[in-house]
């Protein structure tokens, strides 16, 4: 941003307690390994969270050392991911219904308290529920991270809208959260474009514009759908898709791509940009005059697949069995792996988040790194970020936002939950046919 941590298939009917033994006796079927890393995975946002928020550490470093002095630094987009997360616990029986409410009541009364700027929640928080600064001029607001949390309100909303008195009133308090949000507001004047920040310290010095393709698209979706702070259809065509000029038209590894990726030219980003918009929104069947985005979140899965098997670079170990490039740690600090940045980093989230695009080549990853490499890159809060054969790198630490993905992901390629209670929402439903969207129901 351990010891042996195989769990026995008898310890996917327990508690959310780590359980540390030797390797399993007996070869996991698919969907016992899928219910592992999800169940294991889920503990970074519920045995690992800040204690006094219950929300997501940005980071956790399993030797404990945190040159930053930030293992206690809350991250808003990964609690978003979490909360979502905790939705897929409560449905697995990882945890009960009960501690999966009393988890999320924290957590919904802790932003309900916390520093936000008209609406929108900084990068990172204190414990305290101050803002703490992400880089200069990034002290306050960051809207692309409150939009990954409101998904999450949104979905915690229509989960327990029928639920008993506490968890209505619950999903009362998210829905108030959400439509808190002055999406207009960071307009800036009113422009027809969203922008990242804004600080009552710097005002708009940052002048980031949101513009695609990235991993924003929920962003605009968020704030087309807002029934309080809505914004009209003209920010997203003209500014999130350039009035037209987020089109482009490559062939990747026999993949087509219809979407630019900013900043890479004629290439893919990194595949987060696959996974954070695509949470709660479903993509299965989701097309605007720009893109089919089930085939483009396709395609750019692929290309990574196909991409290892080139391994133009030749780094070790890359193949069928080992691919994904996406933003992770990285043997250079951090990095935005991609085909045009390959540092011979593979990060099991991006493959493993990628399961409902292509879940036979993502499924190979996961037992690969179960079954062969093992405790080198498997720990108590499931796969480490990342890990580099060539560089003999297996570095022992988590990233909250890269963890959240693999819990969701996963579960919205086996059942679609929360595809279907994002998508269940009337003001979704409404700002998505605003925008010019066709979608599945």
């Amino acid at each position: 941003m351990k010891l042996k941590y195989f769990i026995p298939i008898i310890a996917l009917l327990g508690s959310c307690s780590v359980s540390k033994t030797s390797n399993q006796s007996q070869k996991l079927s698919d969907d016992e390994l899928l219910t592992l890393v999800q169940k294991q995975t889920y503990k970074y946002f519920y045995e690992g969270a800040e204690p006094i928020s219950g929300l997501s550490r940005e980071r956790y470093h399993s030797d404990n050392i945190y040159p930053q002095n930030d293992k206690d630094v809350i991250a808003t987009g990964a609690s978003g991911f979490g909360i979502m997360g905790t939705i897929v616990a409560i449905e697995r029986k990882f945890i009960t219904r009960e501690q999966g409410y009393t988890h999320l009541k924290k957590g919904i009364d802790f932003l309900a308290k916390a520093d936000r700027f008209h609406g929108v929640w900084p990068h990172w928080i204190l414990p305290s529920g101050k803002a703490k600064a992400f880089g200069k001029n990034d002290d306050a607001g960051d809207l692309v991270e409150t939009s990954f949390l409101a998904q999450a309100l949104v979905c915690v909303r229509q989960y327990y809208a029928k639920g008993n008195d506490q968890e209505k009133a619950l999903a009362q308090k998210a829905d108030e959260l959400w439509k808190g949000i002055d999406w207009n507001f960071y307009r800036k004047n009113n422009e027809n474009v969203l922008y990242w920040h804004w600080s009552p310290n710097s005002g708009w010095k940052m002048n980031f514009a949101i513009t695609g393709y990235n991993e924003c698209l929920i962003t605009y979706i968020m704030a087309a759908c807002s029934p309080t702070h809505g914004v009209p259809p003209e920010v997203y065509h003209q500014g999130w898709a350039k009035s037209g000029a987020i089109n482009t038209n490559i062939n990747l590894y026999g993949h087509p791509v219809k979407l630019k990726h900013n900043v890479v030219g004629e290439s893919v980003g990194p595949l987060f940009w696959a996974h954070y918009s695509y949470l709660g929104l479903n993509p299965k069947g989701l097309k605007d005059k720009y893109a089919d985005y089930w085939e483009e979140n396709k395609s750019h899965t692929l290309i990574n697949y196909d991409y290892a098997i080139a391994n133009p670079k030749g780094y070790k170990g890359y193949g069928k069995n080992s691919w994904g490039l996406t933003a992770s740690y990285s043997v250079k600090g951090y990095a935005a792996h991609m085909p045009n940045e390959d540092f011979g980093v593979i990060s099991p989230t991006a493959a493993l988040s990628s399961y409902p695009y292509a879940p036979k080549e993502s499924m190979q990853v996961m037992r690969h790194l179960y079954e062969d490499m093992k405790d080198k890159v498997w720990g108590e809060f499931g796969f480490y970020d990342a890990y580099s054969e060539t560089a003999n790198w297996y570095p022992k630490r988590y990233i909250g936002i890269d963890q959240g993905p693999i819990v969701v992901m996963i579960e919205n390629g086996r059942t679609g939950l929360l595809w279907k209670l994002f998508m269940s929402a009337p003001e979704i439903q409404t700002g998505l046919t605003k925008l010019g969207f066709t979608y599945s129901k």
